[in-house]
């Protein structure tokens, strides 16, 4: 398997770049990464992988990143958090291209197996009104009203994986990521989901001495947040098991935002004066992982605790954020 080549679309991106790395480290010799931002853009790049820069919204594209190809890991799409999915929906949509001819050149090539990366946001919204959310059950995606635009994309291209392994034999595996978030991620500049932007909007709040720190929402809306590290390991358990239908993949710790700053305040060992925007964007009420099923097939559910991958997450923005300033210091004293 080690001498067999693997393709990570969305190689650049946050969980791509960090299931590439992971590759490397199993000792993965043939490792292909593509994705649409330019090289010097992506968050992890490595000298003995290669590296593609194309966009796999077009077919031929698509062609030439699954050549010669064992695995296919599609984790390739134009999204971000709520305040990005809720504002960019046709651009959200158009990643069905990807699926689509990523799927095409797969079975033309002869893959063996397909990974595709769904997400949470396939979920009925009906079944998220209520913050004190149980859990959704992977049977909750049906009857279908899915995240405008993200969420029926993704649940569109969860369709196209099913009747690709139905009738052409592909080996496809899909796991509906619920909020992944670590180091090596957006943190900043619109695309950033919750931990990312609150442990951003602390570190500011402590660097320039405002104590203060705006909401999205109530506060009250609750999550699950799972760590980089378990949704890696979750990658690989899912793809070499024999799951046939879509399975969560995320946390089952449910926090509401409030409590989320709570964690990051405690982090930063500050206490912020709170303000709320309820006209932000702020998604469902109540959005939480039942891992009943991944459980009874694998024997396994993430499991790191939020407080420690907050405290991670929090440390690695904290030496991003200080080296761009000290960037931009040293710019405005030369002028530039």
């Amino acid at each position: 398997m080690k001498d067999q080549l693997i393709v990570v679309a969305g190689g650049g991106g946050f969980i791509g770049g960090a299931l590439v790395a992971d590759f490397r480290r199993r000792g993965y010799r043939r490792i292909r990464s593509v994705d649409i931002k330019p090289f010097d853009e992506w968050y992890q790049r490595f000298d003995n992988v290669e590296n593609l820069s194309l966009d796999l919204k077009n077919k031929d594209n698509c062609a030439i990143a699954a050549r010669d190809a064992h695995e296919i890991y599609n984790l390739a799409a134009d999204m971000g958090g709520m305040g990005f999915i809720e504002t960019h929906k046709t651009e959200c949509m158009l990643s069905v291209l990807i699926n689509t001819h990523l799927l095409m050149a797969a079975r033309e090539g002869g893959v063996n197996r397909y990974f595709y990366a769904s997400s949470a946001c396939v979920y009925n919204a009906d079944k998220q009104r209520d913050p004190d959310n149980p859990g959704l059950k992977e049977e909750d995606a049906y009857p279908a009203l899915a995240e405008d635009g993200y969420g029926w994309e993704k649940l569109f291209s969860e369709r196209m994986c099913r009747h690709f392994r139905e009738d052409y034999g592909i080996r496809t595996r899909v796991a509906r990521f619920h909020n992944v978030y670590g180091p090596h991620g957006t943190w900043d500049g619109g695309r950033e989901k919750a931990p990312a932007a609150i442990c951003r909007k602390v570190i500011e709040a402590k660097a320039t001495g405002r104590r203060r720190i705006e909401i999205w929402g109530t506060g009250r809306q609750t999550r699950s947040f799972m760590y980089i590290d378990d949704c890696i390991e979750g990658i690989h358990r899912i793809m070499d098991s024999s799951i046939e239908e879509p399975i969560n993949l995320g946390s089952s710790e449910m926090v509401s935002i409030n409590g989320l700053v709570d964690l990051v305040e405690e982090i930063g060992g500050i206490e912020l004066e709170r303000t709320y925007d309820v006209k932000a964007p702020k998604g469902v009420n109540g959005r939480n992982s039942d891992n009943t099923l991944i459980r009874r097939y694998l024997d396994w559910e993430p499991s790191l605790p939020l407080r420690t991958g907050l405290q991670r997450t929090y440390a690695w923005i904290e030496g991003e954020y200080t080296a761009r300033e000290r960037l931009r210091a040293a710019d405005a004293a030369a002028g530039r």
